[in-house]
C-alpha cells in the first residue's frame, strides 16, 4: 500500500471515527439523564437543543436579545481582543528573538505574568475603565499576549540556521532576514500559539462577562443559572464549544497551508 493511498484512507477514516465519538457521548448523556431524570441537575440532549432552538429566534432574558446575537457579541470580543493580542504579542516575540538585549528587557515581565492567571486583573479592569468593553478586551490582552510572544520566540529561535546563513550570505540584511526568512519559516509554530491562545481568549471573556457584562454568552450562563435553567446553560456552553471548534479549524487550514508537509505527518 502506497503513502497517498494510506493517507487517503485515513483521511476517509477520521470523520467516520470522531462523528461515531460524538454520537457516543451523546448516547451516554442520554442514558445518564434518563437515570438521574432530573432537568435541573442534568437535562436530556433533547431539553438542550430544545433551549437552543427556542433562545436563537427569541430574546433571553425577555428584555434582552437572542442567543445568536449574545454570542456574537462575545464573538466580537474575542476578535478585537485576540487581534490585537496576536498583532502584539508577534512584534514583541520577533524584536525578542531579533536582539538578545530587548530579550533579557522583556524576559522577566514574561515570565513573571505568565503564571498568573487573566481572570484575577478582573477587579482591577473593572476600578480602572469601569464595566464596558475596554477591560473585557484588555482581559483577554492579558492572556493572549504572553502565549504569543512564547510562541513567536520559540519558533523564531527554531528557525534552521542554514537558512538565515543562506540569507546574509546573499546580502540580506537583519532586518530583511527577520521578516522574510526567519518569521516566514516559523510561521507554523505562529499559528500554532494562535490556537492555544483561542481557547484562553474564550475562558476569559466568559469570566468577564459573567461578572460584568448585559450581553454576551457568560451573561446567558451566568442569568440562567441564577433561575435554575440548566437546559440554556448547556446550550450556552455547546454553543462555545462549536464557536471555539471552528475557530480551531480555520487556523487547523491555515496551519495546513503554512505547513503542507508537517500537517501530512500529523494525520
Amino acid at each position: 500500500m502506497s503513502a497517498r493511498t494510506a493517507r487517503d484512507r485515513s483521511w476517509l477514516r477520521r470523520p467516520l471515527v470522531s462523528t461515531a465519538s460524538v454520537a457516543g457521548g451523546v448516547v451516554l448523556w442520554w442514558i445518564v439523564a434518563s437515570i438521574v431524570r432530573d432537568p435541573v441537575v442534568l437535562p436530556s440532549p433533547i431539553d438542550v437543543l430544545g433551549a437552543l432552538v427556542k433562545y436563537m429566534s427569541g430574546p433571553y432574558p425577555s428584555q434582552g436579545v437572542t442567543l445568536w446575537q449574545h454570542a456574537a457579541a462575545s464573538l466580537t470580543r474575542i476578535a478585537v481582543g485576540f487581534g490585537l493580542g496576536s498583532i502584539i504579542g508577534i512584534a514583541i516575540g520577533s524584536l525578542m528573538a531579533g536582539s538578545k538585549a530587548i530579550r533579557h528587557i522583556i524576559d522577566p515581565f514574561i515570565e513573571l505574568s505568565r503564571p498568573l492567571p487573566p481572570l484575577a486583573f478582573i477587579p482591577i479592569l473593572i476600578v480602572w475603565f469601569g464595566i464596558g468593553e475596554v477591560p473585557k478586551v484588555l482581559l483577554i490582552l492579558i492572556g493572549v499576549v504572553p502565549v504569543r510572544i512564547i510562541a513567536t520566540v520559540t519558533g523564531l529561535d527554531n528557525v534552521e540556521p542554514e537558512l538565515i546563513h543562506a540569507s546574509r550570505s546573499l546580502g540580506g540584511s537583519e532586518r530583511y532576514t527577520m521578516m522574510h526568512v526567519r518569521v516566514r519559516a516559523a510561521l507554523p509554530s505562529i499559528v500554532t500559539g494562535m490556537r492555544l491562545a483561542v481557547g484562553m481568549s474564550w475562558t476569559s471573556i466568559v469570566a468577564a462577562e459573567m461578572i460584568a457584562a448585559q450581553s454576551g454568552l457568560g451573561y446567558v450562563i451566568l442569568q440562567a443559572g441564577n433561575y435554575l435553567d440548566t437546559s440554556l446553560i448547556f446550550a450556552a456552553i455547546l454553543v462555545i464549544g462549536v464557536l471555539g471548534l471552528l475557530m480551531d479549524g480555520i487556523l487547523r487550514l491555515v496551519l495546513r497551508f503554512l505547513d503542507p508537509a508537517g500537517a501530512a505527518r500529523r494525520v
